[in-house]
């Protein structure tokens, strides 16, 4: 039966990304199509000898101008389609997550066939953010279904909130916005993560509110932080520094260049009768303020940064500002002190990543040994096939 889709006609470097079942099909890769369509439309892609290779949403606005759906030309993306990959994104968080599933990523993009399309559970309010054209022409459907999906798994969804309010959505032609699609609230809802309550605004909140990315990276931190004494850095609303204080750190000092991140903190810190010292001031700074005073009032050091690069051309400046951080944390510890440290860049790759720490122990004059290498939680899940899923490496040193 003839397909009713246009077919697109890609290039050959184009058509070996497909086959190694990578989901994108960039601008430069395009060579023609037999007609037209509407940017949002679903196209077949082909090969140049007319081999069909996939077929996904077209979007000429962006440079990724066509994200696979499928490779199956079997698949009609019709509501059952659409109910499939849904119930495989909830199934499989309920099997990975447990007793965590009440608070977790439920849907990521690319890493669970749903393109451009990332949904944050958080109790009963579901966060979702649409980076897809095509995605957002069936969004409400799809959010629709999410929620009976998730009521006959016995959970109550009162309200679905879009937070689409990221720049990244103009370069596909989108608009920024945010608001309720289902349901109504205050824009606050508490959550319990490692049995630590936080205050999730889900509304003014960076991302979609709460980075639930480390959950399992919280863990393994708190449990060597008990009789230590805790410099948690780059702390946003606290939660590395609540988890080390709950697990019996000696004391906790949280630092943030955002005073809305640290007001965020302290009221965490309050919701769970926790003692943390929180303090502004730009990182970098303080570090280099602190390796001056020749300061040891620290045997545990934290470091989360923002991404310092969204992109290739930024890389090696990067490089630089995660080596200075961390060649001066590694001399703010004494002999035998710990030292967490993580980059959330996907363009950060591990190689480069470990590279980086090896030349910052060096300049320190200091040895790593290794405890842990950890990533994002599986509710994060990393796909093989598609590179940029596979963004988080942290790492837990003992420094000597």
């Amino acid at each position: 039966m003839e397909r009713p889709y246009v077919k697109i006609t890609v290039t050959e470097k184009g058509e070996r990304s497909l086959r190694a079942r990578h989901p994108w099909v960039y601008a430069d890769e395009v060579v023609g199509a037999n007609g037209e369509c509407e940017n949002g439309d679903i196209v077949d892609v082909i090969s140049g000898k007319g081999r069909f290779l996939g077929a996904g949403f077209y979007n000429a606005n962006s440079k990724i101008r066509v994200r696979i759906l499928s490779a199956n030309a079997n698949d009609r993306f019709d509501s059952a389609f659409w109910d499939r990959r849904l119930r495989w994104a909830v199934d499989y968080r309920r099997t990975v997550m447990g007793a965590d599933f009440s608070c977790c990523r439920l849907v990521f993009g690319e890493a669970d066939g749903l393109p451009g399309l990332t949904v944050d559970r958080f109790e009963d309010v579901l966060v979702a953010q649409c980076m897809c054209l095509g995605m957002e022409r069936i969004k409400s459907e799809l959010y629709a279904k999410l929620v009976d999906i998730m009521s006959g798994a016995g959970v109550k969804i009162s309200a679905v909130y879009e937070r689409n309010d990221a720049a990244l959505r103009e370069k596909e032609g989108l608009e920024q916005a945010k608001g309720f699609t289902i349901g109504s609230g205050d824009g606050h809802v508490i959550i319990t993560e490692n049995g630590i309550k936080y205050d999730v605004d889900y509304i003014s909140g960076q991302k979609t509110g709460f980075f639930l990315d480390q959950k399992y990276n919280r863990q393994a931190v708190a449990r060597i932080a008990r009789g230590k004494r805790v410099l948690d850095l780059f702390t946003h609303t606290g939660a590395f520094g609540l988890n080390c204080a709950a697990a019996g750190a000696a004391k906790v000092t949280s630092v943030d260049i955002s005073a809305d991140a640290l007001t965020s903190a302290a009221k965490n810190a309050a919701l769970n009768g926790l003692e943390v010292k929180y303090v502004q001031a730009d990182i970098f700074k303080l570090l280099t303020k602190m390796a001056e005073e020749r300061c040891r009032d620290y045997d545990c050091i934290i470091l989360d940064p923002p991404a310092f690069t969204k992109s290739g051309a930024t890389l090696k400046n990067a490089v630089r500002g995660y080596k200075e951080i961390n060649m001066k944390a590694m001399k703010l510890l004494p002999r035998g002190g710990y030292l967490a440290t993580c980059s959330c860049s996907h363009f950060m790759t591990d190689e480069l990543f470990r590279g980086m720490l090896k030349d910052a122990a060096m300049d320190a004059g200091v040895s790593l040994k290794q405890i842990e290498a950890r990533q994002q939680g599986p509710d994060h899940p990393i796909a093989w096939d598609v590179p940029e899923t596979d963004y988080l490496k942290f790492y837990i040193f003992q420094v000597i």
